[in-house]
């Protein structure tokens, strides 16, 4: 795969006494210098033209710093997506797309890039980096992401982590890293206050809309459910603290009205257990009976004439799809997240280069006392099932048992007039047993597969931020979407971390492989 096709000028960096011998010069492309680093452009056999080092690059070197042409999102959409330049290209916050000019025209894609860039929106320029040492004759790479319309050229498929960075080399990667967190955060934040919002197309990250139920507005469409009820004399005999003692409170019901009253007769609807739930003795009831029942709530007035001739249904009218608000300091909790599992990724040895990562809530801190974060270790513990996702649930998982033994062993030293927030403390306690993700965000290098999307729906995880998609197994979007799925109990949002906005990516990872 060739760099892109325009022609680059180059010049030799000695003077040439004479038109014979500049030809000559120029005949060879080896001895193209291109800038003070004295790379040169050569062609390789298969790949096109690339730039090479001509000398040892050590890390943290600036290489360049491509001034770039900025299409308008209009004038983009219009013409340049439809070209070769779609695969080139950077997002600019403001919409536009930039296309960088000079040597940065020039790199070829590795998933294993030397080279590193950084996006200087506010000097409308692209500035690159080695991210290691780089040895005479070696070709300077970067990566263009996961997403290519060629096939790359010496990519061997493996099941085995890759890394992107010499183990010795990975400091110096992330000092540059850190430099470029730095100036992005200045350009983000600037001179504004911290709590600005900021407009959905300035997120660096896009969220994922989840597919919208269906309105069931024929009878033919409505989805039922076999459930369980039983006919009452009179209301007032069933209490719902009766409910709630008996178990048969659950929020699969949530949607319908539990007592239907027809003519002069009372019916409660009880549960969908596959067998007759039990009733009370001392009230005087008759024997439970199956009913078919709506599955979800009437999302329109068509729907819930419809659905109230099965039995009364709640009315819920869909609301327009809204993502939430993120204020500029909101962003930067986010980006500290995912450079988090980005260097976590790149410094794995011997393991799947995927990390999960559960900080402390914004604005929320006293919810998690600490953050959490985990690698997959299905090689090192030959289990199938260490992803991880399952690891980081399972970290806390521990950590929550661990406060609550310790609150136990407190409580039984204490005196026994307990203080006033002990039943507080002791529903914190019991909501972080049940559901163990309430409210927190989960960031992942890599789309989680299908068990680890339903370990968050079932863990009632807020949110879920990954950077690469994983088409063939995720359960975020790729292969299937979890909390987008009929009859869940639980919707958890999902946001894409946009490769363009990092200078580098998380160690490549089959896509064939459940993240």
């Amino acid at each position: 795969m060739a760099a892109l096709p325009f022609t680059a000028t180059a010049s030799d960096s000695a003077s040439t006494s004479s038109g014979e011998t500049s030809t000559k010069k120029s005949l060879s492309q080896s001895d193209w210098t291109l800038n003070d680093q004295g790379c040169y452009v050569k062609i390789a056999e298969g790949k096109g033209r690339g730039v090479y080092a001509s000398r040892v690059i050590p890390p943290q070197t600036v290489i360049e710093v491509s001034p770039v042409l900025l299409f308008s999102k209009s004038e983009y959409e219009d013409h340049g997506r439809h070209t070769i330049l779609d695969h080139y290209t950077f997002k600019w916050r403001d919409g536009r797309m930039a296309l960088a000019l000079g040597l940065g025209s020039l790199f070829n894609h590795s998933t294993h890039p030397n080279v590193i860039y950084m996006l200087d929106r506010a000097h409308e320029c692209i500035k690159y980096a080695s991210a290691r040492t780089i040895n005479p004759d070696e070709e300077l790479c970067i990566f263009y992401g996961h997403k290519l319309w060629f096939d790359p050229v010496g990519i061997v498929e493996t099941l085995e982590p890759q890394l992107s960075l010499d183990q010795h080399d990975q400091p110096a990667f992330f000092d540059i890293l850190a430099i470029y967190d730095e100036a992005d955060d200045t350009e983000l934040l600037g001179s504004s206050d911290p709590n600005d919002i900021l407009e959905s197309d300035a997120l660096p990250f896009t969220w994922k809309k989840l597919q919208v139920d269906e309105e069931e507005e024929n009878m033919d469409d409505i989805r039922t459910i076999q459930a369980w009820a039983v006919d009452i004399p009179d209301s007032k005999h069933i209490a719902t603290i009766w409910l709630k003692r008996s178990g048969l409170e659950s929020d699969t019901l949530a949607h319908l009205k539990r007592i239907r009253k027809k003519d002069s007769t009372s019916t409660l609807l009880l549960s969908v257990s596959p067998s007759a739930p039990l009733l009370p003795a001392n009230v005087d009831i008759g024997d439970p009976y199956q009913v078919l029942v709506p599955c979800n709530p009437a999302l329109t007035q068509t729907s819930l004439v419809l659905k109230n001739t099965l039995w009364p249904t709640v009315y819920a009218p869909r609301r327009k799809w809204e993502p939430e608000k993120w204020s500029i300091a909101k962003v930067r909790w986010a980006r500290n997240a995912i450079n988090h599992i980005l260097r976590e990724s790149n410094q794995t040895s011997g393991e799947l280069p995927v990390i999960a990562h559960v900080p402390r809530p914004f604005g929320d801190e006293a919810q998690l006392p600490q953050s959490f974060t985990a690698k997959d270790t299905r090689i090192s513990t030959a289990h199938p099932l260490r992803h991880a996702t399952m690891n980081v649930i399972r970290e806390i998982a521990d950590f929550r048992a661990s406060i609550s033994s310790s609150d136990i062993a407190a409580d039984s030293l204490m005196s026994a007039s307990p203080p006033e927030d002990s039943r507080e403390i002791s529903c914190t306690s019991s909501n972080g047993t049940n559901y163990l993700l309430t409210g927190l965000t989960l960031f992942i290098t890599h789309e989680p597969c299908i068990m680890c999307s339903m370990a968050l729906l079932h863990s009632r995880v807020k949110e879920v931020f990954y950077i690469i998609p994983m088409p063939q197994t995720g359960g975020c979007s790729g292969s299937a979407c979890l909390p987008a799925l009929r009859g869940v109990n639980h919707r958890y949002s999902i946001a894409h971390w946009q490769p363009g906005e990092l200078g580098a990516a998380p160690a490549h990872l089959d896509e064939k492989i459940d993240a």
